[in-house]
């Protein structure tokens, strides 16, 4: 079969096709024929630098998300052609992802889906919709009279996670450190689009004094201590992205960072499940949601894909098929 196969950290276009052995079934895991998948930052991370780190044994498939049919059942409750989505639990990294025309995966994070989408369209739905969906409901507890602000609301996950919020009736607050996106987030439903800047503080103060009470930190930690300000009183931050690239910080202290007053909530998208996923279809249905593409690419071209998120400039999700 064809496959992105990692067999050391190199550039976007050093990515080529390999030919590899479809793998072979075992029990309590389950073959898929991959029809699409996503492309992410971490896969980025991944083939960039993360590949060196020592608990990564290359060579490696790259991809931790994807969508398709069974191609073999094993020993469990799927059937043979049934449509899936399959995301985290290790693919791509502690085992070979879904960049290929086959993949092998635990029945753990293989979930069935019935809803009228095509490939492409449920390409872009696994782990940017479960990551938004469990970060705004589960975490945030949204609901409709909140105001939320989502900084960062132009990668894929601030797309969806605007689209979700505003299809329940949130007033919505997102930004972008470019001032060209501005427009993009207000097409995408944002009902105040503020740009990223030094005068952030002072834009959001000025539409609402006493803060927003719900924040999704999509930037990381390079902002987090700012966005826990940006809260009113009783108000909730969740911190679930790191477009800065800094996912840790050496001095925090809880006493002193956190606002009186204000929570500090996190989401980690590691452990889906069939229950989250129907909940997340549900409500695509319900609610006619279309997922933000910003561009389809073949296997092919996935050096091409990548560089295409390297760029900034996606301005949506990014999705990779494969030809039968």
């Amino acid at each position: 079969m064809k496959a992105v196969v990692l067999y050391k950290t190199c550039t976007a276009m050093e990515l080529t096709i390999s030919n590899v052995p479809v793998p072979e079934v075992k029990p309590g895991w389950v073959l898929v024929k991959v029809k699409a998948f996503g492309v992410n930052r971490s896969e980025l991370n991944m083939r960039s630098t993360e590949g060196d780190a020592p608990y990564i044994q290359l060579p490696r498939i790259l991809g931790i998300e994807c969508v398709g049919e069974i191609a073999d059942p094993s020993n469990g409750h799927f059937k043979k052609g049934q449509r899936v989505v399959a995301l985290m639990g290790g693919m791509g990294r502690s085992f070979d992802g879904s960049y290929a025309e086959y993949v092998l995966l635990p029945f753990s994070h293989v979930f069935a889906v019935d809803i009228d989408l095509s490939w492409e369209e449920l390409a872009a739905i696994p782990e940017t919709y479960f990551t938004a969906f469990g970060s705004l409901f589960d975490c945030l507890q949204l609901i409709a009279s909140d105001t939320i602000l989502i900084r960062g609301g132009t990668s894929a996950l601030g797309l969806v996670a605007i689209q979700l919020a505003q299809s329940i009736g949130c007033t919505v607050l997102a930004t972008t450190r470019n001032s060209v996106k501005l427009e993009l987030l207000r097409q995408q439903g944002a009902d105040f689009a503020l740009l990223d800047d030094e005068t952030l503080a002072n834009q959001l103060h000025i539409i609402y004094p006493n803060g927003v009470n719900k924040v999704l930190e999509l930037v990381g930690i390079a902002t987090l201590e700012q966005s826990m300000n940006f809260l009113s009183y009783h108000g909730v931050v969740c911190a679930t992205g790191m477009l800065g690239h800094t996912g840790t910080v050496e001095k925090f202290d809880p006493i002193k960072d956190i606002p009186n007053g204000v929570y500090l909530s996190s989401f980690f998208s590691n452990y889906p499940t069939q229950e989250h996923m129907n909940k997340i279809i549900a409500h695509i249905r319900q609610h006619d949601l279309k997922p933000p593409i910003a561009k389809v690419f073949s296997l092919d071209d996935i050096a091409q894909a990548h560089l295409l998120m390297e760029s900034n400039m996606a301005n949506g999700k990014i999705v990779v098929t494969i030809a039968d």
